[in-house]
């Protein structure tokens, strides 16, 4: 069986259209439109005409790509842009309409949940491990073992809303997005006492593809070459730093890294380096799967 899944997210919209077999799942095919939607949420709460629009004309050439795929199932949701718009129910009304199918929006925890799902096979079956994902509203952190998480929770940092909080032009700026994500995760942390540290982590999203591919010198659009990328706090803090001290045109020019990303990417290092202090990582495994596969994984598996 056929079945596809949209995930709009605040800074994608993106598709992954799976073969279904019994409790396994082929992956056939990936799709992706960077809409930037959470760019789009002015002073009041609301998501602009034109963000909506964009991220809609994507939301309906995927889903008439899923039909002409044969998906027999469709499925559509929704994460941290969406959850935190004061016009969420017209945007929620205009998707459904865009796609044919019912919007579901994620909750934070939720959010969470398929992410891991998603990319904890980069580990061994039986590991007790953690997952990061950061988007670009928000930042995913989960703990769990094969036999489901045991902590979850979202924080309100992502690239994209850090980026529109703090200018960064060099390396000299990347103190106070640091400061400001460790600041929000300290507080998430505080509120969920049952989190214990694992001893090995995940990441998934697009700042940890990009990680990866600048990491061990491959093209961004090498999608398979990242899966599995173990890079250090060192490595990290060393690539932050370069692309900090660039400017756009610059970045643009690195093979690794996606245009579209570059000027957001050092805002999305800097949550991970928060991160990987306050929690006293040395290294984290970069995995291509996330809350799609996740989606997948629980619905079909």
């Amino acid at each position: 069986m056929i079945v596809a899944v949209i995930g709009i997210g605040s800074n994608s919209v993106r598709m992954l259209t799976v073969d279904v077999q019994g409790k396994a799942f082929r992956r056939l095919a990936r799709d992706r439109a960077g809409t930037r939607l959470f760019a789009g949420l002015d002073e009041r709460g609301n998501l602009s005409p034109e963000s909506m629009a964009k991220t809609l004309e994507a939301v309906a050439q995927m889903a008439l790509e899923a039909r002409r795929r044969r998906a027999e199932r469709l499925h559509l949701f929704a994460t941290s842009a969406a959850r935190d718009a004061r016009n969420g129910r017209e945007f929620m009304a205009a998707a459904e309409k865009a796609a044919g199918v019912p919007l579901e929006i994620l909750s934070g925890p939720e959010e969470a949940e398929l992410s891991f799902l998603g990319a904890r096979d980069v580990f061994p079956e039986a590991c007790r491990c953690g997952v990061i994902d950061i988007g670009g509203g928000s930042t995913e952190i989960v703990t769990g073992s094969p036999e489901g998480t045991d902590c979850a929770f979202s924080c309100q940092m992502g690239a994209v809303r850090l980026y529109r909080e703090f200018p960064l032009s060099c390396r000299a700026d990347m103190a106070p997005v640091e400061a400001e994500a460790d600041r929000i995760l300290a507080e998430n942390l505080a509120a969920h006492p049952d989190f214990r540290k694992p001893e090995v982590w995940a990441g998934t999203g697009g700042t940890f593809t990009t990680l990866a591919a600048l990491a061990r010198n491959i093209p961004w659009q090498n999608r398979s070459g990242m899966h599995g990328t173990r890079v250090t706090a060192e490595e990290i803090r060393e690539i932050g730093e370069k692309l900090a001290d660039l400017d756009l045109a610059g970045r643009r020019q690195l093979a690794g890294l996606q245009p579209g990303r570059a000027d957001i990417v050092v805002h999305g290092v800097c949550i991970l380096l928060a991160v990987m202090t306050r929690l006293n990582m040395d290294a984290i495994v970069v995995s291509e799967y996330g809350n799609l596969d996740g989606y997948i994984r629980k619905h079909y598996g």
